[in-house]
């Protein structure tokens, strides 16, 4: 870090290598786009990057990044799927637009990968539908398991009212999927596998299109640290399951968000580069 604070062009690609791939993930989350997740994630390390030298060392670095870059996150201007997916209620409508025809056994082992595409995309814009501070927050607490105490000390304030937040968003999407969600409750109509036929006979899915690509190799549950005592607060583990299966980028492309923040003239100009 003191590398870094002193100017080291090459202590800092590694300290934007340590950290994007976890900022650019809850980015990702936080958006339902690549395109949106990559401009994101390089507008705001390149704030973090040019605010070092107000770094104190009062707190964990991680902390005061974090704190910083989640801030932008919530300021940052309205993303497309935002629009999209803007209540639950719409959420709903347009899920019930969608048909939910009958399938042969060899059907549904046929459409796996269709159906998995259906999953993923249907409880990302369930969380879309959450306000952006209840997302993030549940996109931490839960999603990616950041302790409490952390949790409080990004969002500037205490333990007990960061797990009240916690526990509002996880109450408003949990009944939501409840009431709607066949990958919890059972009795409920909806079913991925039937929703994945519809999509792909609507021309809404094709192979062209599938988000779930290789470069997402792992879990966001990959990103969660083992030793989680404020897990036992959950009550069904089948949410969070849910949303730890979701894919998570560890593999960039070569115009990463790195060279994109080297490159940047700013930058350039702080490091002398």
């Amino acid at each position: 870090m003191d590398k870094v604070l002193n100017g080291d062009s090459k202590a800092l690609d590694k300290l934007v290598d340590i950290h994007q791939a976890f900022i650019y993930n809850v980015a990702w989350k936080m958006t339902h786009s690549n395109e949106d997740a990559l401009d994101l994630t390089q507008e705001v390390l390149i704030k973090v990057i040019t605010k070092l030298s107000t770094f104190k060392k009062k707190s964990a670095f991680r902390t005061w990044l974090y704190r910083i870059v989640f801030n932008e996150f919530l300021r940052s201007k309205r993303k497309a799927k935002e629009e999209a997916f803007p209540s639950f209620e719409e959420h709903d409508r347009q899920l019930n637009a969608v048909p939910d025809p009958e399938l042969t056994p060899a059907e549904e082992l046929e459409l796996n990968d269709y159906t998995r595409e259906v999953k993923f995309r249907c409880t990302s814009a369930m969380l879309i539908c959450l306000d952006r501070e209840q997302r993030l927050i549940y996109l931490l607490g839960e999603s990616f398991g950041i302790n409490h105490n952390l949790g409080a000390e990004i969002f500037s304030i205490s333990p007990q009212n960061f797990r009240v937040k916690l526990s509002r968003a996880r109450k408003e999407l949990h009944n939501y999927m409840e009431y709607r969600c066949g990958l919890i409750n059972k009795a409920n109509p909806c079913r991925c596998v039937k929703k994945a036929k519809s999509a792909l006979k609507m021309g809404v899915l094709n192979e062209n299109n599938m988000i779930l690509k290789p470069s997402y190799t792992k879990q966001i549950g990959d990103f969660v640290s083992e030793n989680q005592d404020e897990m036992i607060e959950v009550l069904d583990q089948k949410y969070v399951e849910i949303f730890r299966d979701h894919p998570s980028k560890s593999e960039f492309d070569a115009e990463t968000v790195i060279n994109k923040i080297v490159n940047d003239q700013t930058i350039k100009n702080l490091f002398n580069i």
